[in-house]
């Protein structure tokens, strides 16, 4: 029960953390992986009209929740119109108005959106009720009726008897009542309303789809039909050529139903075409308009906010916690012995610019040389500051000779020894000389061996991109990191280089 507060405390610290985590993921996008660019499509309608010479209001119908797709943002361009939008059933309107204007007239109508990659791809509106059985005339209901018999007999579904008409519809010279059938469309968007009028004389709910397939460079573009046909649970949509269910890839939902994409009241011959453009952006930009449409303030005070440059600082910064966790498992956990605390993170810092293996060989040389001059001081009797300052002093006159050596022998990366933290060299090498003095070489060896190992490890984890992308995109995962390290502050276990210490009491074997 002692150990209840510590649980509760870190309980919450990694929920909290983990639930800012998963906001920033599933609401505003901001990506797991250190993927820096994704694709966006930006969509220009451009509706035109002649005017009459009076007043003139135009209605556009415009995407309102396209499945599969995010809008980022969106504008409205035109000259001398005044620019409001509504809702108007299941699509949205953007309405101009101007009080008086006359010959051709353009108005702009332009969508930035983004694919979603865990988004709905079909409409989730509810069940729309069952629809009356149209009135199609004697001849028509005749042929209607054996159609919809034959396909009843075939399917075992919803999905399966609007698959089977589609593709029965489409199939020219099969059934003489069906190709009386076949004249109910002369264009795409009337074929298409014609399959929703004979899947509605089976009391099945069916709608027309209006959208837009994604190409970049397209110009003068025209929107595509297909048919939603709902099966009492969600809407499916489908070709109304094939009867393929599913939407095409990149295939941008307009609007609903027949409503007309532009109504001119004061004007005549409305008219809309479509240009398409692909670009890349950050994904964190995307992130933040996304933060913008959900009133979301969060990425307005993150890292992303400050000047790039103290950014960069962050992002060395934010991985100093996890070499420092690293170091509670080595240590309490496997029980690998060092030098003070965290002097290895330190050394994997430079490790950073050094890269390993020659961090690995600067450090250990310098270290040598250093403990070799330390040991010639002992015999001054020095007092303690006095000779921490001389191995100080020590260690930069050794990086300087190194680095002079190295650049003479045509060795550049030896100049990074630069880098290394002096006073943690000059530390290193005092404290592995008590230890030398006091337990033997052997030791000594065994702590300066682990200290170098744990300092190995950290650079790993600390250059490793994904994590150092995760630690400062979503720096609250640094709370779930100090819930482990006040879990591990209470561990009083074994640790795991004890089971080898003492491996004759656990095997029951004689030392």
């Amino acid at each position: 029960m002692r150990n209840l507060p510590v649980w509760i405390i870190a309980a919450l610290l990694m929920v909290a953390g983990g639930l800012l985590c998963a906001y920033k993921v599933n609401v505003l996008g901001l990506p797991l992986l250190p993927s820096t660019d994704a694709a966006v499509w930006t969509v220009e309608a451009r509706a035109a009209f002649r005017a009459r010479g009076g007043p003139v209001k135009a209605t556009l119908l415009i995407p309102r929740e396209p499945p599969g797709f995010e809008r980022l943002d969106e504008n409205y361009i035109s000259n001398g119109f005044g620019v409001s939008q509504e809702v108007s059933g299941q699509n949205r309107a953007a309405l101009w108005a101007v009080r008086r204007a006359s010959g051709i007239q353009a108005v702009y109508y332009r969508l930035t959106v983004f694919e979603t990659q865990t988004g709905n791809t079909t409409h989730n509106d509810p069940f729309p009720g069952y629809p009356r059985v149209p009135d199609y005339g004697e001849s028509t209901q005749a042929a209607v009726n054996a159609l919809l018999n034959e396909v009843r007999s075939e399917s075992a579904d919803i999905a399966t008897f609007a698959r089977a008409l589609i593709a029965r519809m489409n199939r020219e010279g099969a059934n003489p009542s069906v190709d009386s059938l076949r004249t109910g469309g002369d264009s795409p968007g009337a074929w298409a309303q014609w399959l929703v009028d004979v899947l509605a004389g089976a009391r099945i709910p069916a709608r027309v789809i209006w959208g837009l397939p994604l190409v970049d460079g397209t110009r003068d573009a025209t929107l595509v039909p297909y048919i939603e046909v709902h099966n009492e649970q969600r809407w499916i949509p489908m070709s109304p050529e094939t009867g393929v269910v599913g939407l095409p890839d990149d295939f941008l939902v307009w609007r609903i139903g027949n409503d007309p994409l532009l109504a001119v009241d004061g004007g005549a011959q409305p008219d809309v075409r479509f240009s398409v453009t692909r670009s890349q952006r950050q994904i964190v930009s995307i992130a933040r308009d996304r933060a913008k449409l959900h009133g979301s303030l969060m990425l307005d005070y993150s890292l992303f906010s400050l000047p790039v440059q103290t950014q960069n600082v962050y992002r060395v910064l934010l991985t100093v916690p996890l070499g420092a966790f690293l170091v509670v498992l080595l240590r309490n956990v496997v029980g690998v012995k060092t030098f003070g605390t965290f002097m290895p993170i330190l050394i994997a810092l430079a490790f950073r610019e050094t890269k390993l293996l020659w961090g690995i060989v600067l450090f250990s040389l310098i270290v040598a040389l250093g403990l070799g001059l330390r040991f010639a001081l002992e015999r001054l009797k020095l007092l303690l500051v006095p000779r921490l300052a001389s191995v100080l002093i020590i260690v930069i006159l050794l990086m300087l000779f190194v680095s002079l050596v190295s650049h003479h022998l045509g060795m550049n990366r030896g100049l990074s020894i630069a880098l290394f933290p002096m006073v943690i060299l000059a530390m290193t090498i005092e404290r592995m000389s008590l230890v030398w003095e006091e337990h033997g070489a052997w030791e000594a060896i065994l702590q300066g061996g682990g200290s170098l190992l744990v300092a190995a490890a950290g650079f790993l984890i600390m250059s490793n991109q994904t994590l150092t992308h995760l630690v400062f995109v979503f720096p609250e995962l640094l709370l779930v990191l100090l819930g482990g390290c006040l879990i591990l502050g209470r561990y009083t276990g074994y640790r795991l280089s004890e089971f080898w210490r003492f491996r004759a009491v656990l095997t029951g074997k004689d030392p």
